[in-house]
């Protein structure tokens, strides 16, 4: 709804929260032994699948890292604020109120 209605600004929020969402979900990278494989394709090893499964957040890991971008936008709006920057603390403190409605 909010691309259809051009909200620029629950865009950008739901955007980024969705980035974090999406970022929670990724699985760990270990640190794999040197394998060579071809002159032609870096790292290529036959057999071996590059795809691995995603973690399954809950609802309330969900809901954590919504609240987690609502407080950062809250801090960062008031540093914004002492430093005179009153579009930028507006903007963070309306990308807040959108992401609120999502917790």
């Amino acid at each position: 709804m909010a691309i259809k209605a051009r909200d620029t600004v629950a865009i950008a929020a739901l955007r980024c929260a969705l980035a974090v969402i999406e970022n929670a979900e990724a699985v760990e990278v270990l640190a794999a032994p040197h394998v060579s494989g071809s002159q032609y394709v870096a790292g290529a090893v036959s057999g071996q699948a590059a795809e691995v499964e995603r973690r399954e957040l809950t609802g309330t890991d969900e809901r954590e890292l919504v609240q987690s971008q609502v407080d950062q936008r809250t801090i960062a709006a008031t540093e914004y604020e002492k430093l005179g920057r009153q579009d930028a603390a507006d903007r963070l403190r309306a990308e807040a109120d959108v992401l609120r409605s999502y917790r």
